[in-house]
């Protein structure tokens, strides 16, 4: 069973990344993705990058918009948070929620899995892009959860 959930994981990261390539080919231009707002913050990385029709975005927490203040309440008030920001900045650069192709969640605690699921499904509303989820011995402000995305821009 291991080795076919292994082998299953490798077929669908090959084809994301097969088709990412595809979207990117004839698109050198690399566009720093910022707002005023976060340079204000002074870290050491974008908000994104976008390479074509397709948007990195960097981790995202759950910190109250232009703060650095993670949200009360533990992990399912902190994804909805981290979710709602990145859909606010994917919505900033021509895409959202429904364009996402995949997720990377970093989870503090993965005994919160059920309960950060509860919202990450209510908030993708029916849409499953591909995702990955592990546990880190850390996160940056001492949040929860962090998720970055890919997604591609609105057609």
């Amino acid at each position: 069973m291991r080795y076919f959930v292994c082998l299953l994981l490798g077929l669908l990261g090959g084809f994301v990344g097969a088709y990412l390539f595809e979207l990117q080919r004839g698109s050198s231009e690399l566009t720093i993705l910022s707002t005023p707002e976060q340079d204000a913050l002074n870290l050491p990385f974008a908000e994104g990058v976008q390479l074509g029709d397709v948007i990195y975005l960097s981790g995202q927490l759950g910190v109250k918009p232009g703060t650095l203040d993670i949200v009360p309440g533990g992990i399912g008030p902190q994804t909805r948070q981290t979710l709602e920001n990145i859909r606010d900045s994917l919505r900033r650069y021509g895409s959202d929620l429904d364009q996402v192709l995949k997720c990377t969640v970093f989870m503090a605690d993965m005994a919160d899995w059920p309960a950060m699921n509860v919202v990450y499904q209510e908030m993708f509303a029916g849409h499953r892009p591909a995702r990955s989820a592990l546990g880190a011995g850390g996160l940056a402000l001492g949040a929860e959860l962090e998720i970055e995305c890919i997604a591609r821009v609105n057609r």
